[in-house]
């Protein structure tokens, strides 16, 4: 019951060759899926007020992955597999001797140094999409999303055998995505990111993030009125938020720096590229109950990437730092572009990993 399987479903019904309705979604000829970017399941049941539309679908709970991030969860829409599979392991990680941003396809700290082709997008990612599966089945697959995702390194590693339509903002992205099942046999991934975005600057539950929710139910609401007859219409996200609270920074922590190589992940998981085994210990001690801090080989055992391929394991660190509660792990100086956010996700808990999948079906005429 994991994001990974949301697409391979609803592209059952489309009788794509290898695709398995293990979700049990209804079947349909014209798919349309909106992932809004930041709409936790538990978010948006204590803010239901403001989304009547969306409140009123068939509403069940699923499972983000780990970690519980944007760039990862992205990658099991696109390929239907978990980040221990697909090896977009994070926001960032390492990647034999740099550090990616796998949103920007940056090196980490440094967002002006393109790395899409010292790391090609389709050899760090190289698993075949889903959209490439159905494409060949004869499916039309289009993606709808913001302009500037056109040709980046995340579209080309995880969404790659799509259509694209840039868009540039609700009525566009709207109408693109209702004009992209205009024909039998046709499938739209369709991506809103704002709502994520206001809840970084000001918070989840926020008064800003509660009217961002309204115009997304508003916008949902407009996709499903516009679908032709016997359409499905799926909405989802990528992962919940949490409001941060306690503030650790590991810049000005040197006793958590001794025998670390690499840090990597974001505030709310770490991945740690170590040089002695007396990291792990010392970081347990510091951080408390604070957080899990693991060895690699206790977390895939414990299933928290799924089934873990060589590809993502050195990616992965030698210590995996999932912090609890509302605390964050920030780089106040080597990061500063977190450090005046208020909404944060990338861990384990509930409000981070649990996502809702909303169904409406569009009565056949």
């Amino acid at each position: 019951m994991t994001i990974a399987a949301v697409v391979p479903s609803l592209l059952s019904g489309l009788e794509v060759p290898g695709a398995d309705n293990t979700l049990g979604l209804p079947p349909a000829r014209r798919v349309v899926l909106l992932l809004v970017d930041g709409l936790g399941h538990e978010l948006l049941r204590t803010h239901a007020a403001h989304a009547p539309f969306l409140s009123s679908l068939t509403d069940r709970s699923i499972d983000a992955g780990f970690p519980s991030s944007t760039a990862t969860s992205l990658a099991s829409v696109g390929t239907g597999l978990l980040s221990g599979e697909h090896g977009i392991v994070g926001y960032t990680f390492a990647v034999g001797e740099e550090v990616l941003n796998s949103l920007t396809w940056s090196r980490a700290g440094d967002h002006r140094h393109d790395l899409r082709k010292a790391l090609v997008p389709e050899v760090v990612q190289p698993h075949p999409t889903v959209f490439e599966r159905a494409a060949a089945a004869g499916v039309a697959v289009s993606t709808v999303a913001p302009l500037a995702h056109r040709g980046s390194g995340l579209t080309r590693a995880v969404l790659r055998g799509s259509w694209f339509r840039g868009v540039a903002g609700f009525g566009d992205l709207a109408l693109g995505a209702v004009a992209a099942v205009g024909q039998d046999r046709s499938f739209c991934y369709a991506y809103h990111p704002d709502l994520d975005t206001i809840g970084h600057f000001y918070g989840p539950g926020s008064p800003e993030w509660v009217m961002q929710l309204e115009f997304v139910d508003a916008l949902a609401s407009r996709i499903a009125s516009r679908l032709p007859a016997g359409s499905l219409f799926v909405v989802t996200a990528d992962h919940g938020m949490i409001t941060a609270g306690e503030r650790i920074d590991f810049d000005t922590e040197p006793l958590l720096w001794q025998g670390v190589r690499v840090i990597a992940g974001e505030p709310r998981v770490r991945y740690l590229h170590t040089e002695t085994a007396e990291v792990l210990p010392v970081w347990r001690e510091f951080l408390g109950d604070r957080a899990d801090v693991l060895t690699r080989e206790d977390a895939v055992e414990a299933g928290w990437f799924g089934p873990v391929s060589p590809l993502a394991a050195d990616r992965i660190g030698d210590v995996v730092v999932a912090m609890k509660g509302t605390a964050v792990l920030l780089r106040g100086q080597a990061e500063p572009s977190w450090n005046g956010l208020r909404g944060f996700h990338g861990a384990r808990t509930k409000a981070e990993m649990a996502i809702p999948l909303l169904v409406h079906s569009v009565p056949s005429v």
